[in-house]
């Protein structure tokens, strides 16, 4: 072999390589994801006169635009963004309790999207998900004892009730709460007590990912940093993978790993935390940047966005945010950005950034 053909095959080898440990890591891949909600209503609601003849309107909601995310094993992702950009959507279709409109979900290798409910059974086990509200999320008709043996019985049904009952109490020491609380309901606890029940309850079955939706917006602030510390604890020591959505920056720069910016269902940019703060690229990702409070006197003026948030139900063309954004030229206003790589390992969908009109 000459030595130009053995450093192709090595550098071939080392492609593969690299391709293969990028598998490896990532435990889920959503690509091309879209959910549209109905506002139509029924056929005969669907039907309208318009300029005397009978036409049929329908309407959606666009609530996911083509999301594209790898979340890989062992890392906190945070989804953030403000109200109706699509996140809490993101993390139910994860979950599979919403069906996805287009596109795929792949969990360590297999596509989940289009599996039945028993089909999806064995990922149910390995994939569970802590609710916004810890006042909504727990049954009332049922104690604590009840509520984490639940999901014991359902996906351990060879367990004899002992082990059941040595699980519980494991899961419930784990997180603050005394084994002997089990005989009480919900309602007899606090906010911050409650959701770390819905913790134990997701930590029940010995999951190694977890959706946590806006799991502490619900909670004082006194007790927030309990709950987060519970949530980064349980990580450490169980080795888990989260998906994080919320909408608190704070949080995002204490908790996350990487973040994604999301606006009107669409992706803006992923980066890592620490990238993300020193060196936001989207103009969208600067904007909510700059809105956090901050003592420096030399920090950069906050930079107030212009424009209308647009409507989901009518998307705008191109970018969606062009109609708000600074650096706007017109193939923004016709050509949809896709996510491209950037210098620093993240991605961002911007026609500016990637033209290097900003950088």
């Amino acid at each position: 072999m000459t030595a130009s053909a053995a450093h192709v095959a090595l550098a071939s080898h080392e492609h593969e390589s690299e391709h293969q440990d990028q598998a490896t890591r990532t435990l889920l891949e959503i690509r091309g994801l879209e959910k549209r909600f109905d506002l139509s209503g029924d056929f005969l609601e669907q039907l309208k006169f318009r300029r005397g003849r009978l036409v049929r309107e329908q309407s959606h909601v666009h609530a996911i635009n083509g999301v594209d995310l790898d979340i890989h094993r062992g890392e906190a992702l945070c989804v953030v963004g403000e109200s109706g950009c699509g996140k809490s959507t993101v993390a139910r279709t994860v979950m599979g309790l919403l069906r996805p409109s287009a596109g795929e979900i792949h969990y360590d290798g297999e596509r989940i999207d289009h599996l039945e409910s028993k089909a999806l059974l064995p990922f149910r086990k390995r994939m569970q998900m802590i609710f916004q509200n810890p006042y909504a999320s727990l049954n009332p008709r049922m104690t604590i004892q009840q509520t984490l043996e639940e999901p014991i019985r359902l996906h351990q049904p060879g367990w004899n009730r002992e082990q059941i009952r040595e699980k519980v109490a494991e899961v419930m020491t784990s997180v603050g709460i005394a084994p002997d609380w089990g005989v009480r309901y919900g309602h007899e606890f606090s906010g911050g007590q409650r959701q770390r029940i819905a913790i134990a309850r997701a930590l029940a079955v010995d999951p190694e990912f977890i959706v946590a939706d806006e799991p502490i917006s619900a909670l004082d602030v006194s007790i927030q940093a309990q709950v987060l510390n519970l949530l980064m604890e349980a990580q450490r020591e169980r080795h888990l993978t989260y998906l994080f959505i919320t909408h608190d920056l704070s949080v995002v720069e204490h908790f996350g790993t990487r973040v994604a910016v999301m606006y009107l269902g669409r992706v803006c940019e992923v980066a890592t935390t620490r990238t993300l703060f020193a060196h936001p690229r989207h103009p969208y990702t600067q904007a909510l940047m700059s809105a956090i409070p901050k003592l420096e006197d030399d920090r950069p003026q906050h930079i107030r966005l212009q424009g209308e948030v647009p409507t989901p139900v009518n998307l705008p063309s191109g970018c969606v945010f062009h109609a708000r954004c600074p650096h706007v030229s017109e193939r923004c206003r016709r050509e949809i950005p896709r996510l491209i790589a950037t210098s620093d390992g993240g991605q961002v969908a911007c026609h500016a950034v990637e033209e290097g009109r900003i950088s």
